[in-house]
């Protein structure tokens, strides 16, 4: 399955902006909620959220910037594009099977 908010961590991130990790979830949240795709309670969404970003800062598909106590986030654009790409697909290829299964259903 995809994983929505990774997905919305890449488009975010894979503009030229960097951001610190509260107006980033702000807008992740604000993504989240506009596909319907924000489930639970929205601690539980910061925390994983904070986890995928995490994830893509140990890739290398996020450069963390710490100036102080100052965290910022910025999207890597090679890598950025990759995972754009990835996720389309992986998307692509679900959408596809949940088709097929509402067809065979039927």
């Amino acid at each position: 399955m995809p994983d929505n908010i990774t997905e919305e961590l890449v488009v975010v991130l894979s503009t030229k902006a960097s951001f610190e990790f509260k107006p980033l979830f702000d807008i992740i949240l604000l993504n989240l909620r506009e596909r319907n795709a924000a489930s639970g309670g929205e601690e539980m969404l910061r925390l994983r959220a904070y986890e995928k970003l995490q994830g893509l800062v140990s890739q290398g598909a996020v450069h963390r910037e710490v100036t102080g106590v100052t965290k910022k986030y910025k999207g890597v654009a090679a890598r950025m594009a990759v995972l754009r790409t990835e996720m389309k697909a992986l998307r692509a290829e679900c959408n596809q099977r949940a088709r097929a299964k509402a067809a065979a259903a039927n």
